[in-house]
């Protein structure tokens, strides 16, 4: 469920980027065809667009280290809760992986 919850927040957010970004390029092809104040008030408004996805990335960039702060808190105390299970499946995947590897 909190994945579901993720993925959905992550395709927003990204979704979101993509439309400033479109946008941006929208008004940016129209600056160049333009010149005097509307030039101008072209220019104002793509530097509005910018920050605004640099503010958004920032958010995302914010999402993914809290996320992955708590994952590795979580994996952590799992890990102190219960050592020996950690550890057999820390073998057992080592295992796998060898096994791979001598067959290439």
């Amino acid at each position: 469920m909190p994945d579901q919850i993720l993925n959905a927040e992550k395709e927003q957010l990204l979704a979101d980027v993509r439309s400033v970004l479109n946008h941006t390029e929208e008004l940016l092809a129209g600056a160049g065809e333009e010149g005097g104040a509307k030039a101008q008030e072209l220019r104002n408004k793509l530097g509005a667009n910018l920050k605004l996805a640099k503010e958004r990335l920032l958010e995302a960039e914010k999402l993914t280290v809290a996320k992955a702060r708590a994952a590795a808190k979580v994996t952590d105390q799992y890990v102190h809760e219960h050592p020996w299970k950690a550890i057999g499946i820390a073998a057992a995947i080592a295992f796998l992986i060898g096994l791979l590897v001598s067959r290439r």
